[in-house]
C-alpha cells in the first residue's frame, strides 16, 4: 500500500488534469478491480459443437459461444493479470485448458491452405462454409502464433502443446506471405476491408481490393513472424525459425522505407493502388506513341497521410528507432489538437476530415472515439520506448475513463467520447477493456503480464 501511495504522489501533476485527487484515482482503480476480479470466470467455455476444445469468449456474458481471433488473444493477456493478481495455483492450472484451446480451436479447422477462419461459431463449421477464393477475403488477423507463443512463455517455454499442430500455423503465416504481400514492397496488404479489426479505418475502408498496406496489419505481422521465431525454437525446429527471423527482418525494413514519414514524423499507411509501370500504346498522341514512355513510375506506393492511431504500433512492435519514437511522442502523442484527449488517445487525429463521433455498430466507429485497446496498445509502446510520463498519464486517463463508468453505470462499453469519457455504445462491453489492469498493476508497481 505505501508503494502505491508513493506512485501516486509522483503523478499528481498529470491527475490536476481530470480536476481529480490521488484518492479518486486509487478509488476509480479499486472499483474497476473488483468489478472484473468477481466474474472473470464467466469467460470461460465448454467445448460444444464446431468449438472442439474449451475457449475463451473474450466478452463474458455479453457474447455468446462464439471464439473471434485477435479478441481472445487480448481478452487472454488480462485474465492472465487477473490471475496474477489474486488467481491461486488451483486457478492459473484451470485456466490453461480454455486459453490453449483459443488456438486449438482455430487450428483445428488448418490445412495445407493455410486458410484459418476469423471466427468459429458453435454451430457452423469453418471448413463448410469457406469462401470461394480462399485467397481474396481477409482471414485470422495475424496475432494467432502472438497467442501460441505468450501461453508457452506463461507454460514457461513447453510448447508440446501446440507440436502437432505447428504445420498448420506455418502454413498460415505462409498463406499470408503467398497471397496477402505486396511482392514490390515487401508489404502486407488487407484483401477488402471486411473484418480487419479496426473497422472503418479511412486508410482501408471502402478502398479498393488489395490496396490497402495498413501499418496496423504490417505491425501486427511483424510480431507474428518473431513468435514463429520463439515458437520454432522451443520446438527444436531452429532452422524454420532462422526463415522467420530473415522474413522478420525484411518485414521491418520495408516498414521503414515506404511507412515512415520523414516530413510528418509518423508510421503511415500506404496505397498499392497502382497502375503496371510499363509503357502503354496510345495512338490518339500519335501513331506508336508510347504514354510516359520517358519517365515511367519507380516507385511502388504512395503513403496515405491519414493520421490514424495505428501509426503508434510502431512504438508497440520494437519497429521505430528512437529518434522517430521522440518525433512520434512530441509532435502526435502530445498534441491536443490531434491525438492526445481528456480520455486517451483519439483513433483517428481530431484534425482529420473524416473524424466522427456518431455510434455505429456496422461498422464499429475508430474514427475518432476512444477505445480501451488502442489506449492499451499506445500506452505499452509509450512504456517499452521509455516514455513513463507519457506512459502514466495515459494509463491514468484510462483508469479514470473506465472508473468512472463502471461507478455511474455500473459497467463498461466499447468505446467512448474523448473530451467528457461519456460512453458512446454497447453497455456491459469487457474484452480487451480488461487490460486496464495490466496497466493498474504497472502503476502500483506490481507485477505486469504482457503479450508476446
Amino acid at each position: 500500500m505505501k508503494k502505491q501511495i508513493i506512485i501516486l504522489v509522483m503523478l499528481f501533476g498529470s491527475i490536476l488534469i481530470y480536476g481529480q485527487t490521488q484518492d479518486t484515482i486509487s478509488y476509480y482503480a479499486t472499483i474497476i478491480k473488483s468489478n472484473v476480479y468477481k466474474d472473470y470466470k464467466k469467460m470461460y467455455r465448454p467445448s460444444s459443437g464446431s468449438l472442439v476444445y474449451p475457449f475463451l469468449t473474450p466478452g463474458s456474458n455479453q457474447y455468446a459461444n462464439v471464439l473471434w481471433d485477435w479478441d481472445s488473444w487480448l481478452s487472454n493477456i488480462a485474465l492472465r493479470q487477473i490471475l496474477t493478481d489474486i488467481g491461486s495455483d488451483k486457478d492459473k492450472k484451470e485456466a490453461v485448458k480454455y486459453e490453449q484451446g483459443c488456438v486449438l480451436n482455430f487450428l483445428h479447422y488448418g490445412d495445407w491452405d493455410g486458410y484459418l477462419p476469423i471466427v468459429i461459431w458453435e454451430d457452423s463449421n469453418p471448413r463448410n462454409v469457406m469462401p470461394e477464393n480462399i485467397y481474396d477475403v481477409n482471414m485470422h488477423k495475424p496475432v494467432l502464433a502472438q497467442h501460441a507463443a505468450f501461453l508457452t512463455k506463461t507454460n514457461g517455454g513447453d510448447a508440446n502443446w501446440l507440436r502437432e499442430k505447428f504445420y498448420h500455423l506455418q502454413a498460415f503465416v505462409n498463406n499470408y506471405k503467398s497471397h496477402h504481400k505486396n511482392k514490390a514492397t515487401g508489404l502486407y496488404y488487407w484483401q477488402n476491408d471486411v473484418a480487419i479489426g479496426v473497422d472503418n479505418d479511412p486508410a482501408t475502408f471502402f478502398r479498393p481490393a488489395k490496396s490497402s498496406g495498413s501499418i496496423y496489419l504490417n505491425c501486427l505481422m511483424y510480431k507474428e513472424l518473431l513468435a514463429m521465431v520463439y515458437l520454432s525454437n522451443q520446438l527444436n525446429q531452429s532452422e524454420i525459425g532462422k526463415e522467420f527471423a530473415e522474413d522478420a527482418k525484411n518485414l521491418k525494413s520495408a516498414i521503414q522505407e515506404h511507412c515512415w514519414d520523414e516530413r510528418d514524423g509518423f508510421f503511415y499507411s500506404v496505397d498499392l493502388n497502382l497502375t503496371p509501370a510499363k509503357n502503354r500504346l496510345d495512338n490518339t498522341l500519335g501513331k506508336d506513341f508510347m504514354i510516359h514512355s520517358g519517365y515511367p513510375r519507380d516507385y511502388d506506393c504512395l503513403i496515405q497521410r491519414i493520421e490514424v492511431w495505428s501509426g503508434f504500433l510502431a512504438l508497440w512492435a520494437g519497429i521505430a528507432t528512437p529518434d522517430q519514437a521522440k518525433r512520434i511522442v512530441k509532435e502526435h502523442y502530445s498534441n491536443p489538437k490531434t491525438f492526445n484527449s481528456q480520455s486517451g488517445v483519439r483513433t483517428l487525429s481530431k484534425m482529420e476530415k473524416m473524424y466522427s463521433m456518431r455510434a455505429s455498430a456496422n461498422p464499429s466507429n475508430w474514427r475518432g472515439p476512444i477505445w480501451g485497446i488502442s489506449n492499451y496498445m499506445v500506452f505499452k509502446g509509450l512504456k517499452d520506448y521509455g516514455f513513463n510520463i507519457e506512459a502514466k498519464e495515459l494509463a491514468l486517463k484510462t483508469v479514470w475513463l473506465f472508473g468512472k463508468d463502471f461507478e455511474t453505470n455500473g459497467a463498461l462499453h466499447e468505446y467512448y467520447e474523448p473530451e467528457t469519457g461519456e460512453p458512446l455504445l454497447n453497455k456491459g462491453f469487457q474484452n480487451w477493456n480488461y487490460l486496464v489492469l495490466n496497466m493498474i498493476a504497472w502503476l502500483e508497481g506490481n507485477q505486469v503480464v504482457e503479450e508476446f
